[in-house]
């Protein structure tokens, strides 16, 4: 949970910082191991998130960044949107300007390891949120949502919607990230059980709202008698949303969510999303930074370096108890 300090800090927080800025701090770079235990907090923490855009990391963002400053760091947030090559700059970039830690969501699974190994041969630590990456061992920790336990929800909540049949389509998110494959498999495992609900579509919106828009006409033009839609995340769901009510559609077919969004939040309110996954995001996010502040305080890493935050189902039921973004009291 949020402490008042950082609630207040992310509501005086208009937008994201994007691009980094020279500040000095007690790291050195170019090290042969990770540095830590300087004794004392200080210093700049780089905040690497994918696309402010998206509220979803904008307030992973803005959460690391109030965490961190309540705790004595100065602060600079970039946007790599998905980009590996973008990462890497920004990551050289954290790296000249001597950052005493790293807070990264991380573009690609495979793709992010090299600058993540980068930064730690540097002396910077690598604190990993929302993603993960496909190696061991570089990043100090790596800090996600449970997307299989997650998407399990969700799916089950669908098929009870859906009243245990008919045909539906699936918007799958990046594929260069693990979160959408270990949704998509998710749902696969509990809507198998259920004969009766056919597959008849399946489409990559990348995470993105337009996409999801435009691949939800090709899919109804396909596949005009569905009454289904199971989307990797809000956004993509919140596009589909959109074509349905261009069609006239939307009343005949449920649609479920992932992420908490604020946009999905109030699609539910209004009767047009039929659910979302909260992801703890707020949570996740202000652990990385006050475990960085440990590291840098004390030299002590994470006993685990893989943890994960389970979700949350927000329904009509209990969408009322959403006190923030991506907060939930309940």
């Amino acid at each position: 949970m949020l402490r008042n300090k950082a609630l207040a800090a992310l509501a005086a927080a208009g937008a994201l910082v994007l691009g980094l800025t020279a500040c000095s701090s007690g790291n050195t770079a170019g090290s042969d191991e990770t540095s830590g235990g300087s004794g004392e907090a200080g210093g700049l923490i780089t905040i690497i998130v994918n696309d402010p855009a998206n509220p979803y990391w904008k307030t992973e963002g803005d959460i690391a960044a109030a965490t961190a400053e309540e705790l004595g760091y100065e602060t600079t947030v970039g946007a790599h949107k998905g980009d590996a090559n973008t990462e890497n700059t920004l990551i050289d970039t954290a790296i000249s300007n001597k950052s005493v830690a790293i807070i990264l969501d991380p573009a690609n699974a495979d793709g992010s390891i090299a600058a993540v190994k980068k930064a730690d041969a540097a002396g910077i630590p690598v604190f990993l949120v929302n993603a993960e990456i496909n190696e061991s061992g570089i990043a100090k920790a790596q800090l996600v949502s449970n997307n299989a336990q997650g998407a399990a929800l969700g799916a089950q909540e669908w098929v009870r919607l859906m009243g245990e049949a008919g045909d539906y389509v699936e918007l799958f998110g990046a594929p260069s990230d693990n979160n959408a494959q270990t949704r998509s498999n998710g749902y696969t495992t509990v809507i198998s059980q259920y004969p009766e609900l056919v597959q008849v579509g399946k489409e990559v919106a990348d995470w993105d709202r337009t996409k999801g828009h435009d691949k939800m006409q090709s899919l109804l033009q396909a596949n005009s008698a569905i009454n289904g839609v199971i989307a990797g995340n809000d956004e993509m769901a919140l596009g589909a949303i959109a074509a349905l009510k261009e069609a006239g559609r939307l009343q005949d077919i449920v649609v479920g969510g992932f992420d908490g969004s604020p946009d999905a939040v109030d699609a539910i309110v209004a009767g047009e999303l039929a659910y979302t996954v909260l992801q703890p995001v707020a949570t996740f996010s202000e652990e990385a930074v006050r475990l960085a502040d440990e590291f840098i305080r004390t030299g002590e890493a994470p006993e685990t370096e893989k943890q994960s935050f389970d979700c949350i189902l927000i329904t009509t039921d209990n969408v009322g108890s959403m006190t923030a973004p991506f907060t939930f009291e309940g």
